[in-house]
């Protein structure tokens, strides 16, 4: 199916704000159900409903649903939203997530017992200009499931190597409240050394560390963990480091 010419100068002024960051090749494009732009070099997914908006330090967000787009390339992303292109390098990004579970039929939150609900995860990105971008993604929905981890990987991928080299520099990285080093990992007045760390588990929206039997929360939410793939990623490697042969 041919492109309007509407598509055509869309995809023209994705493609000239990418180039001007610099961020390599397009390789995956995501769009709303309203607009099914091809291209033959470039797989364009359906996304049932990409959500996008963007945030610009006030409360309220100008949002769009049918007409968002978003381009995965080599070395970053745009965002396509409000008649704005946003450019999101993966080397320099914060991405912020926080999940919801709602009923399928409604936008109130029901409570976790109900047997029909579906989870909307928020994915906030920094752009190139530090403006906020935030994408929506449903459990239930075509695409979430593949430009999600793409983008985890690619953001690891980016800034992992600098991470650890500020490690063995020596240097405490932070994430949020908590902290680490290549000797230990702390939040507030709590610390343990990377030798005493059982295991650290992310999954119930929240940072706890087990250590000497105990648990300690370092974290009560991980919402505002920034690159929090990064900071498990990191983790990892620092156990695995800690361990006694």
């Amino acid at each position: 199916m041919p492109c309007s010419r509407g598509e055509e100068l869309l995809l023209a002024r994705i493609s000239a704000a990418a180039g001007r960051e610099h961020i390599g090749r397009r390789r995956a494009t995501y769009v709303g159900a309203a607009h099914t732009p091809r291209t033959d070099a470039v797989p364009v997914r359906w996304l049932r409903c990409l959500l996008a908006f963007a945030r610009y330090g006030r409360s309220s967000a100008t949002r769009t649903g049918a007409n968002a787009r978003l381009d995965l390339y080599e070395h970053g992303l745009t965002v396509a939203v409000g008649g704005r292109i946003h450019v999101v390098r993966y080397d320099t990004t914060s991405v912020f997530q926080k999940g919801t579970r709602q009923h399928p039929h409604d936008s109130v939150a029901r409570p976790p017992h109900h047997s029909h609900l579906r989870t909307t995860r928020a994915y906030v990105l920094t752009d190139v200009e530090g403006q906020r971008v935030v994408l929506l993604g449903r459990s239930e929905d075509s695409g979430t499931e593949e430009w999600v981890p793409a983008i985890q990987r690619a953001v690891t991928r980016a800034q992992l190597p600098r991470a650890l080299a500020a490690l063995e520099r020596g240097e405490r990285l932070s994430f949020g409240d908590v902290w680490l080093t290549q000797e230990q990992v702390g939040s507030g007045v709590m610390s343990a050394r990377w030798p005493q760390v059982r295991q650290i588990d992310v999954d119930k929206e929240a940072i706890r560390l087990h250590t000497d039997g105990n648990w300690h929360t370092l974290m009560p939410t991980t919402s505002t963990v920034p690159n929090l793939f990064l900071f498990c990623a990191l983790v990892e490697r620092l156990r695995a480091d800690g361990m006694p042969p």
